[in-house]
């Protein structure tokens, strides 16, 4: 795969150096820019898909016509967090 460029970024004098100040050992810029969208990237993915499938779930229950509150639904994922933390391996 043929690799493309990032357009190049003007920013403050500061923030490049902030952003230099925090490189690991061996780190250049360029892989700190490149990590920065990536994680850009996967959060707004992540974002993205969480949002559709809040869509999907709304009009699965407006077609149904059923609703969950917000105290069913806290205490069904009470139960499953007691449930796993009392399997063997769970929290001790």
């Amino acid at each position: 795969m043929k690799s493309a460029t990032i357009p190049s970024l003007r920013v403050a004098p500061e923030l490049r150096q902030a952003a230099e100040s925090l490189l690991a050992e061996g780190e250049t810029l360029s892989a700190f820019v490149e990590q920065s969208i990536r994680s850009q990237v996967e959060q707004r993915q992540r974002r993205q898909e969480f949002i559709t499938r809040g869509l999907a779930a709304r009009e699965e229950s407006r077609q149904s016509g059923r609703y969950y509150s917000s105290r069913e639904v806290c205490d069904e994922l009470d139960a499953l967090l007691m449930a796993k933390e009392d399997a063997p391996g769970g929290k001790q």
